[in-house]
């Protein structure tokens, strides 16, 4: 929902122009249960006045009906959709808002605090640039408000603000917001982030969302939505290309093209490009759009770049510059977040989804789990539901990938099930492993699942599934 303006009466095409033209910003809001994140979006919506007569009419009646807050509004239901979330008064699934500001466009994830969902906030933190990370003002800092911070910490989310809320059943207590402050920076002195903000509020009552509070005067710095509109993040402009292809566009005879979405960097017509793992090189004969056709392709960008020579591309594969190559290697050891009831086991093969490649594999070794209280590091040899550890990981095939930390796109993955194609686990890859040495097993399978192994890799031979046959 876009900010009110003079523009649209008088020039919608120049208002329309500037709208285009501004930065975007995606955050997320997250913490423990019942900290008030969608309270508070729905405040920061409320009191910017980016709220349809309609909605406030809707939400006005449901108030009557799940009203969770003792006021005439519950603001929360205008992210809380789902009717078993009106029922209970908790976000279970991530719920996104967009809106924007004369500075600049947002795109909110609102997750949910629940340990059990925890899952669906690492979902909704992977593609943010900020983190806005609730605390109530009566418990401070609690477990999940550890365990979201260290998620969005090696997620490579950099900028955080903490949001103290509740302050207004406090008595807007000064004491109360500076041991919260001083607990949280004790605990994020570990942590990977590189500007933290914090600001007292209470989302119930409207301070310091949008407008100063008259009630904590005490508070020398800005409401929430101004640091939202001035914080700087840093984009990475210098980042190597690579272009993820996702389908090989063949209409005709006379047309073959890569689609994809650039996932980061730049490519012009005319510029040399290898195609991995086979490291066959070639010139960008076009670059093609729904438009038409362009002269230069940029991150996130959508389009199909043909070549000047036949060489052998799929769907998996990746476009990169040849001095600017990325890793290619079946090994690679990288931080897990495990999301399923069924722990992790050593030696099972799950699919293995980087990018469009998909490909199986084994987790030859947990290197450590990180408890979230203290953040040290501990022995394991399997990860539990929600819990988070350093794994060494051995796949069928060899991939191309990046290290997390230089190029979120390409070094991220996620784990599948095989039998029920369940996503079981998240992950973000650290380093590659060199040396030699192959996966061994000890595992006696039963006839069926041999025989299904045998089924799944003659049906889909593409996937590069393991023959367990013969371990």
């Amino acid at each position: 929902m876009s900010h009110s303006s003079n523009l649209i009466a008088s020039d919608i095409e120049g208002y329309l122009k500037v709208h285009e033209n501004k930065d975007m910003l995606r955050f997320l809001t997250c913490g423990s249960v019942d900290d008030g994140k969608s309270t508070l979006i729905g405040r920061l919506l409320f009191d910017s006045k980016m709220i349809f007569e309609d909605q406030m009419a809707a939400i006005e009646k449901d108030s009557k009906r799940f009203n969770t807050t003792d006021e005439a509004f519950d603001l929360a239901l205008l992210v809380d959709g789902l009717q078993s979330e009106r029922e209970q008064g908790i976000t279970i699934d991530v719920a996104y808002r967009y809106f924007s500001t004369e500075q600049r466009k947002f795109i909110i994830a609102d997750t949910p605090g629940h340990e059990q969902y925890t899952r669906n906030m690492a979902t909704g933190a992977s593609t943010c640039d900020l983190a806005i990370i609730l605390i109530d003002a009566r418990h401070g800092v609690q477990v999940q408000t550890r365990r979201h911070s260290y998620i969005c910490s090696q997620l490579g989310i950099k900028h955080v603000i903490i949001a103290i809320n509740k302050m207004d059943i406090v008595d807007y207590d000064q004491e109360v917001y500076q041991k919260i402050k001083k607990d949280y920076r004790d605990f994020a002195e570990q942590l990977k982030f590189t500007d933290i903000r914090f600001v007292p509020i209470s989302a119930l009552k409207g301070d310091n969302v949008v407008n100063e509070s008259a009630n904590m005067p005490w508070y020398p710095g800005s409401p929430l939505l101004k640091l939202l509109n001035t914080v700087t993040i840093k984009k990475e402009s210098q980042a190597a290309f690579r272009f993820p292809v996702q389908y090989v566009n063949r209409p005709n005879l006379n047309f073959r093209g890569f689609s994809g979405t650039v996932a980061s960097g730049d490519i012009r017509v005319g510029d040399t490009i290898e195609a991995l793992p086979s490291g066959k090189q070639s010139r960008v004969k076009s670059i093609v759009t729904f438009d038409g056709e362009l002269e230069k392709a940029s991150v996130d960008m959508a389009v199909t770049i043909t070549l000047e020579d036949e060489i052998d591309v799929s769907r998996g594969d990746m476009l990169v510059r040849p001095h600017e190559v990325s890793l290619v290697n079946d090994r690679f050891e990288a931080d897990l977040v495990w999301m399923t009831e069924e722990p992790l086991h050593l030696d099972r093969e799950y699919l293995i989804k980087a990018g469009s490649k998909l490909t199986s594999g084994f987790v030859q070794a947990v290197n450590y789990r990180v408890n979230v209280n203290t953040l040290e590091r501990e022995e394991a040899n399997q990860l539990a539901l929600n819990e988070m550890g350093e794994c060494r990981f051995l796949l069928n095939e060899k991939i191309e990938f990046d290290p997390y930390d230089q190029n979120r796109t390409t070094g991220s993955f996620i784990v599948i099930d095989r039998l029920t194609n369940a996503t079981v686990g998240a992950g973000m890859i650290r380093r590659e492993v060199t040396g030699a040495g192959e996966q061994t097993s000890t595992i006696e399978y039963s006839n069926f699942e041999l025989e299904l192994n045998a089924l799944i890799r003659k049906q889909y031979p593409h996937w590069g599934v393991r023959d367990i046959s013969k371990d």
